[in-house]
């Protein structure tokens, strides 16, 4: 929760910082750009921290980013060039990517039929740090423009504390102490999760799910605008009441739901609940239909957790750092490519049917039923093919 405050902190003023730092008035490409690359960061490192924590233990990587990021936050705060923020940009992007780190030490330490639940957890604290830190990001940027990057280095700062005087080690490294340079390729990773049958569908699973997931963010303001004419505050009110009511559903009802149904058909039933509120949302005529809905969509938030508990069973204990960091590499990825897909398709979209871009969301998510037929029952992966290509 404390990352993803940090994280948050600093969206409400990238704008007003980067007109401050280039005294430009149109700032808008420059703010797509730095997102992307970003996610392009996590993309490519997400898979190298998640190999590294196999190989030398999860506690050094998590120590080495959250002081990482903490150093770069505060570098940030009194940057006075653009490429100062690029770069620092950059390296905060590097230094999230320890969120693999963080989903394979819960691996370690659940069981699997714990797993879905504490998934749910993690993906509920992640939620509702992302609603803390926009908020507090938005006061303190009223003050002065640069103090929310200092708040982002305090919170690091005592992620780092925690890290180091709380946090046992779940995993000790397997590899000898001698560096090996082929670790740091993010691509061998990437190879390693593509050779294995078991995982091929529930990895495009993975992908169609987060690339949609990215439509909500880049659309609903623009949506509410357009045909509620919502201002600021009914828009963050939105957010607010989702996050919420998602983040309550991912903590309570993702366990008992794996519990009772399985993973599977946990999954089976967030996925029918969200395109079933995408379905309502396309054809909404009413503002207040949208706030209605978000019960619908929260249970649709039970099926990630599901997804990725489902995930886990695939790869053997020594594998499960390099599993999550592929993982969290395939959302990186969708958050490079989905707010490029779905900010043209509503750009076009727009003058004849707005709703038509939930639609469109939910075709897209209907890619995933036949890839649900295809999953057989778990079972841990062969462990040989791993050890070979690690």
């Amino acid at each position: 929760m404390l990352d993803a405050v940090g994280i948050g902190l600093i969206f409400p003023i990238l704008p007003n910082l980067l007109k401050d730092v280039t005294h430009a008035a149109e700032v808008a490409t420059l703010i797509g750009l730095m997102l992307a690359l970003y996610s392009a960061m996590q993309f490519l490192f997400s898979p190298v921290l998640g190999v590294l924590s196999d190989r030398y233990g999860r506690r050094p990587v998590l120590l080495l980013s959250l002081a990482g990021a903490a150093i770069d936050y505060l570098v940030m705060a009194f940057a006075p060039e653009l490429w100062m923020l690029v770069v620092g940009r950059a390296i905060a992007g590097i230094t999230s990517a320890n969120m693999a780190v963080a989903t394979a030490y819960i691996t370690d330490i659940s069981a699997e039929e714990e797993r879905a639940r504490r998934f749910g957890y993690f993906h509920a604290m992640f939620g509702i740090g992302f609603i803390i830190g926009p908020v507090i990001g938005g006061l303190l940027g009223d003050i002065w423009v640069r103090a929310p990057f200092m708040a982002a280095a305090i919170l690091n700062a005592g992620n780092f504390a925690l890290a180091l005087f709380v946090l046992p080690e779940s995993r000790k490294g397997t590899a000898e102490a001698r560096f090996d340079p082929a670790t740091l390729n993010p691509f061998r990773p990437l190879g390693w999760a593509f050779s294995f049958a078991a995982l091929l569908p529930l990895m495009a699973i993975f992908v169609i799910m987060n690339f949609v997931g990215t439509m909500y963010g880049t659309v609903w303001a623009l949506f509410g605008q357009d045909m509620f004419a919502w201002n600021g505050l009914t828009i963050g009110l939105s957010l607010g009441i989702f996050g919420f009511f998602h983040a309550g559903a991912q903590a309570l009802l993702t366990g008992p739901a794996a519990e009772r149904l399985g993973e599977k058909w946990a999954l089976v039933l967030g996925m029918a609940c969200e395109l079933a509120a995408l379905a309502v949302l396309g054809f909404a005529a009413e503002g207040w239909i949208l706030f209605a809905l978000a019960p619908l969509f929260a249970l649709g938030g039970i099926g990630m957790p599901a997804l990725q508990s489902l995930t886990t069973r695939q790869v053997d204990a020594d594998h499960q750092g390099q599993l999550q960091g592929v993982l969290a590499s395939l959302v990186s990825l969708s958050a490079v490519f989905g707010p490029v897909f779905f900010s043209f398709a509503y750009f076009v979209i727009k003058p004849t049917w707005p709703g038509l871009v939930w639609i469109i969301g939910g075709g897209i998510y209907l890619l995933a039923l036949p890839l649900l037929l295809t999953l057989r029952r778990p079972q841990t992966a062969a462990s040989a093919p791993d050890r070979r290509q690690s």
